[in-house]
């Protein structure tokens, strides 16, 4: 899932059409975070530097060329004040976010997982997504708790 030019963060899309452009998740130590995210997902780390440094909230990981998650740091939530309600969104996390890998991809994040000691549910088969039916899912959590799917439809 590495960026394949490690270390840029912004890229320029030639249309216009609709896609998922980041998650923000909350996270206790968004530096231990971005560690997970990195070793066992593969992610590129971003902004870590600057958020060691203080000048920026949080830093980020890209999944793709396209989709960054945020790591919010639950002290951000004070500040959270865009909408009513938005500060006590800290620490509710959304019911889970899924990954579409190829079958290589998913073989191999599932074998970084454990080989980390991270649970992973049992395989899931048949299941329904943005692309169809999915061949085989599972199922795992950050260190913050926040719920994984990892899939494949070839």
């Amino acid at each position: 899932m590495r960026h394949a030019e490690h270390g840029t963060s912004l890229v320029t899309m030639t249309d216009n059409t609709a896609r998922l452009d980041h998650v923000v998740l909350w996270v206790r130590d968004p530096i231990a975070a971005a560690g997970f995210y990195e070793k066992a997902l593969g992610m590129e780390p971003l902004r870590l530097t600057e958020f060691a440094a203080g000048t920026v909230a949080f830093p980020s990981v890209r999944l793709n060329e396209e989709t960054i998650f945020d790591l919010a740091p639950l002290t951000l939530a004070e500040r959270m004040r865009m909408l009513p309600g938005a500060a006590e969104s800290a620490g509710h996390p959304v019911n889970h976010v899924c990954l579409s890998l190829p079958a290589d991809a998913f073989e191999a994040l599932r074998g970084r997982l454990e080989e980390q000691g991270v649970p992973v549910s049992e395989l899931v088969h048949d299941s329904y997504g943005a692309r169809g039916m999915a061949r085989r899912a599972f199922y795992f959590t950050d260190p913050d708790g926040n719920v994984f799917e990892a899939r494949h439809y070839d």
